[in-house]
């Protein structure tokens, strides 16, 4: 697994800039870097289109801090072995801004990749707009939100990179609208730049580092400088099917528990609920090569008993989503939801491993949309065109369960059940007493064997 949660390490950010200009934040990840013919001759007039006084000595004065003549540079480069197309800012130049002549080559660069049918990685270090553009400035984050939606129609995957600092417009298109964002260790990270936040917050509020957004659900994983190259070249991998399609089933996970089947329905629902049989991870470790996790569901929620990522088996990628035994909230069922619409996007098969006694019921999750959320997922695994497969390996409660597992591809362990839900809600609901939970856990008929018979799984996994 990769990445624990690094959020309250730290108050403050980082109190320097990210001084690695763009050039060398590539040759620190990438092999091979060619920069990317553009047509972007600086034609524009004294002072740029505004008449903004100074603007082309402060234009000079950062050509000579950074080497280069533009805050952005982009070209071909491999990561880990994989071809890419990279766009890396350099704070050196006017703190990373962006204007027309940026938004020009961003856009070049994400045409370049749909050409090529190769991924993107940005590399962010940027204060956002460029305020002697104006409005000229501003509307390239629209620019930029057309390429990254037509790259997303093509089937290929972006990542970036939050480096320090990621501010304004650009940390809300190219940062936060890739498939993947990994975010360096320490750094500023927010929509509100350090300048203009309340006075309150400008220093002491984690809310504006990588960690708090982690912790937020907006960011995947945190690395630091050293492991950055590692991460990337690793998720590129992953991002890719293997031959190119999602062709063929995902295999289905052999059970890692007792293999004996359980006597009654209450035998198999306290079987489940055993600490000691094998949850989630286990059987993520056990089943895949490698795992990488995405974080969050991009709206402010993190469910750590929904494990969301891309595994690697036997050459092929495969994405997957897996309970862990817990009431999951709405930010666990818009993790997943997200997880199979990337995996539809880039035509990657799904497993989803189910084990939830149902989905949280308390105030707070209604407050946070669980009906809604569940409808999504539901809707959402519907509409997938790439294959699934799905296993329940420890407790299958109600719509909470189902919404995770695939129609007519779903499979139970010896040690599972699956159920319309818990059995003493089953019978709280017929205003039975508790003595009679164990005759409603059999009149439900939710041991492995009753629900292949049922046609409610395929199948009981074998070893």
């Amino acid at each position: 697994m990769s990445t624990a949660s690094r959020a309250g390490e730290q108050l403050r950010y980082k109190d320097t800039v990210d001084s690695a200009g763009a050039r060398e934040t590539i040759a620190a990840v990438a092999d091979g870097f060619t920069d990317l013919v553009t047509d972007d001759a600086d034609s524009q007039a004294v002072d740029g289109p505004l008449g903004w006084a100074g603007y082309d000595e402060d234009r000079r004065e950062a050509r000579q801090r950074s080497g280069e003549d533009e805050s952005v540079i982009c070209g071909h480069g491999a990561v880990g072995g994989t071809a890419a197309v990279l766009i890396a800012f350099d704070f050196r130049f006017l703190g990373g801004s962006v204007g027309s002549r940026a938004g020009l080559r961003i856009e070049q660069a994400f045409a370049a990749a749909r050409a090529g049918r190769i991924p993107v990685v940005s590399l962010l270090a940027t204060g956002g707009s460029r305020m002697q553009e104006g409005m000229l400035s501003l509307v390239q984050l629209q620019r930029i939100a057309r390429q990254i939606h037509l790259t997303r129609a093509a089937g290929l995957p972006h990542v970036s990179v939050l480096r320090n600092p990621t501010t304004g417009g650009l940390w809300a298109s190219l940062g936060a609208g890739a498939d993947v964002v990994l975010g360096v260790a320490g750094a500023q990270v927010g929509f509100a730049g350090r300048r203009i936040r309340p006075a309150a917050d400008a220093d002491a509020d984690a809310a504006y580092t990588t960690e708090g957004q982690y912790a937020g659900g907006h960011v995947d994983e945190v690395t630091d400088g050293a492991g950055l190259g590692g991460a990337l070249a690793a998720w590129l991998t992953l991002l890719r099917p293997a031959d190119g399609t999602a062709d063929g089933d995902p295999d289905v996970p052999r059970p890692l528990g007792v293999a004996d089947p359980a006597a009654d329905g209450w035998s198999a629902v306290q079987r489940a609920r055993d600490p000691r049989r094998p949850r989630a991870a286990a059987y993520l470790r056990d089943h895949f090569d490698e795992v990488r996790l995405i974080s969050g569901d991009r709206a402010g929620g993190v469910d750590p008993g929904m494990l969301c990522g891309i595994g690697r088996r036997h050459g092929r990628s495969v994405a997957f989503a897996a309970q862990t035994g817990t009431a999951n909230t709405p930010a666990g069922f818009r993790t997943a939801t997200r997880l199979v619409r990337l995996a539809d996007r880039l035509s990657l098969p799904v497993l989803t491993l189910v084990d939830t006694p149902g989905a949280a019921n308390d105030a707070a999750a209604e407050r946070a949309g669980v009906g809604p959320a569940i409808a999504e997922l539901f809707g959402t695994v519907a509409a997938a065109t790439v294959p699934m497969t799905t296993l329940v390996v420890g407790e299958g409660g109600s719509g909470g369960a189902l919404a995770l597992a695939a129609p007519g591809r779903t499979w139970i362990t010896p040690d599972a059940y699956f159920s319309v839900t818990a059995p003493e809600l089953a019978a709280s609901i017929l205003k039975r007493p508790a003595a009679e939970v164990p005759a409603t856990a059999a009149a439900l008929r939710l041991r492995p064997d009753e629900l292949v018979e049922l046609g409610v799984v395929r199948g009981i996994a074998a070893g």
